[in-house]
This record gives C-alpha cells, sequence and structure tokens, in this order.
C-alpha cells in the first residue's frame, strides 16, 4: 500500500531529534594537553631552535616585515604532531602551545600560519 510508508514519514518527522547539536563549551583538557600554538612576536629572538628541534621540519623561519624583517617561525600545522618540543627549546619562552583545538579549515592551505597568525 502507498499509503503506508507515508504514514511513516509522518510520524518520524513528528518524533524527537536524533542529534545533537555541537557544544560550544567544549571539555576540561588535561593540564599536560598541548594544542595549537600561540607565538609572542616582541620577545622572540629569531634564533631558530624550533626548526632546528622540530622532528618533522613543521618549522619554518620566515621574514616578518612588521619586525624589521627578522626571521620567525612559520608553522604547519598539517605536518605537526604537537609534541612541544619546539615550546621545550625556546630560551625566551615565546612559543607555547595553549589548550586550544579549533583548527578546522575548508582549504589545507589555511593550515600553514605565518607568525602574525600565531598569537
Amino acid at each position: 500500500m502507498p499509503i503506508k510508508p507515508i504514514l511513516d514519514v509522518i510520524k518520524n518527522s513528528l518524533d524527537k531529534q536524533f542529534t545533537i547539536e555541537f557544544p560550544e563549551d567544549n571539555e576540561e583538557k588535561a593540564d599536560n594537553y598541548k594544542g595549537l600554538h600561540r607565538l609572542d612576536l616582541d620577545t622572540c629572538i629569531s634564533c631558530a631552535a624550533c626548526q632546528r628541534i622540530c622532528p618533522n621540519q613543521t618549522i619554518e623561519m620566515v621574514e616578518v616585515p612588521s619586525k624589521g624583517n627578522r626571521k620567525m617561525p612559520q608553522i604547519n600545522w598539517e605536518r605537526c604532531l604537537f609534541c612541544a618540543l619546539c615550546e621545550e627549546v625556546c630560551p625566551v619562552h615565546c612559543l607555547i602551545l595553549t589548550k586550544d583545538t579549533q583548527y578546522e579549515v575548508y582549504d589545507r592551505r589555511d593550515l600553514l600560519k605565518r607568525p602574525e597568525e600565531l598569537r
């Protein structure tokens, strides 16, 4: 009978929703959780220690025009292991890994972050 499928659709459309919205508040992260990088441009001394220690060659030193063409770290989150070796080796602690995990992008080129974008 063609009426039964129509009745099923009507019945199911009136039922409670099965999906839930993505929560605005994320779960509390552990103290040792490592997320996205943050760079303090004023503190960075352009030593390139972070670039040398990175096991995946994720970090590349690039010139920053606003800082007198000093070279500062550019990070490719697509390749990053979030191992925090760059954070540990930084002598002035200008490069840190936060607990932020919001790095969804539509274009993989947006995963390459210039020093100015790491604030």
